[in-house]
């Protein structure tokens, strides 16, 4: 069944509805949900955020196999926002209430690019969130259509990546093998995520750590 999103007028308007391939194929602004998961480790008196990325499966049609937004999706036609708690339960079982989200604030995203040898045009206004969790790393159940691994990066470490003060990061993490979750490592560099603004990584990430001192 294809999906269908709200589509807008690049001043906010809304103009209609399109399935996602005519959203993708013409670049119609629409609208999609992000939710960083950050957790708390203690150790040595100190606290350290821990932020958890999700790799993107291969089957996506933009950006597979990149290193992304712990849980992110599209708002379908005549959801609001809040639906980005349903994106949590899909993509990684994770049970929340609205209420216990952060806001981070709205931002506005403009991509191309090709994969499979057809072109996309991705221009989105996107809801950010952050959550904090308690959960462990085997807990979480990965929609395969989506998520390829799961993953917990040290917030200082990919700070300094995303500043270009750090080369490489290891992350350990979940990768699904056969449909089953295992253990993995995986060396992660800047360019192993989404392109995108880095200064929206490094805001995001600073967002987090300030998150887990309050």
């Amino acid at each position: 069944m294809a999906e269908i999103f709200d589509i807008y007028d690049e001043q906010g308007n809304w103009t209609g509805t399109a399935d996602r391939r005519e959203v993708h194929a013409k670049g119609l602004w629409h609208r999609t949900v992000h939710c960083w998961l950050v957790r708390r480790e203690y150790g040595n008196g100190s606290c350290a955020a821990k932020v958890l990325i999700q790799q993107r499966s291969d089957r996506k049609d933009t950006n597979p196999g990149c290193f992304d937004i712990t849980a992110a999706g599209h708002l379908q036609a005549g959801e609001s926002p809040e639906a980005v708690v349903r994106e949590l339960e899909e993509e990684l079982g994770v049970k929340a209430r609205f209420e216990q989200l952060r806001e981070y604030g709205i931002i506005r995203e403009q991509c191309s690019g090709v994969v499979g040898n057809i072109a996309y045009i991705d221009n989105e206004v996107s809801y950010v969130f952050g959550l904090e969790t308690r959960m462990k790393l085997e807990d979480y159940r990965l929609q395969e259509e989506e998520v390829s691994g799961l993953y917990e990066a040290d917030a200082d470490e990919l700070l300094a990546l995303m500043e270009n003060r750090l080369e490489r990061a290891l992350v350990r993490g979940i990768v699904l093998k056969g449909g089953k979750p295992q253990a993995a490592d995986a060396q992660i560099t800047r360019s192993s995520f989404v392109e995108r603004d880095v200064a929206y990584y490094i805001n995001v990430i600073k967002f987090l750590q300030e998150m887990i001192k309050s």
